[in-house]
């Protein structure tokens, strides 16, 4: 655990690509004032061209090692809402610095709302390229224990994203209220 007080640690988003991770995480910051880091984007930022392109061009390994930099950089940095890309938790490293310097949220969609989304993400999403919805269903149930590793579940089926939001934000102010009650 790192000696940031817990008001101020980082937040982190994790779940399914697709979950909502970046509305989510946006609207989260604006409720708390804080800066929004979507580790995507940042990649795309850095390579100037979108997680598909990168994939094609560098590979997966390039990608995982850039969101794993990333990510460990930003979790070190106080104050701030973090969404991480559905895979990223598959990495020891990631999911390890995310634990011991941050507050992790977990956004739990279940199968059948998530594949009401599937025509929405099936061309940005590079690991569902080539799949059937079979195979998209084990990845998606393949994933989730590595997803188990939070400090809170949020199950957001039928919930609009501000009602996620809210919910995520008096989750942090009743918490911050318990163990830090004097805001230190």
């Amino acid at each position: 655990m790192n000696d940031v007080s817990l008001r101020e640690q980082s937040i982190v988003l994790i779940g399914f690509m697709g979950v909502g991770k970046t509305t989510i995480g946006r609207a989260v910051a604006k409720k708390l004032y804080r800066d929004f880091v979507d580790i995507d984007e940042e990649i795309e930022k850095k390579f100037n061209m979108p997680p598909s392109e990168i994939f094609k061009e560098y590979g997966e390994r390039t990608f995982r090692e850039t969101e794993k930099e990333m990510i460990i950089h930003s979790c070190k940095q106080k104050l701030k809402i973090i969404s991480v890309g559905g895979g990223a938790f598959l990495q020891d490293e990631i999911r390890e610095a995310c634990l011991s310097d941050c507050i992790i949220f977990f956004l739990d969609l279940s199968w059948d709302s998530w594949k009401e989304r599937i025509s929405l993400l099936i061309d940005s999403r590079p690991v569902l390229q080539g799949k059937n919805i079979d195979q998209i269903e084990k990845l998606f149930y393949d994933r989730q224990p590595i997803y188990e590793e939070h400090h809170s579940r949020v199950i957001t089926d039928n919930l609009v994203v501000d009602e996620v939001a809210d919910y995520i934000v008096d989750s942090l102010k009743t918490a911050w209220d318990i163990y830090e009650p004097n805001g230190k």
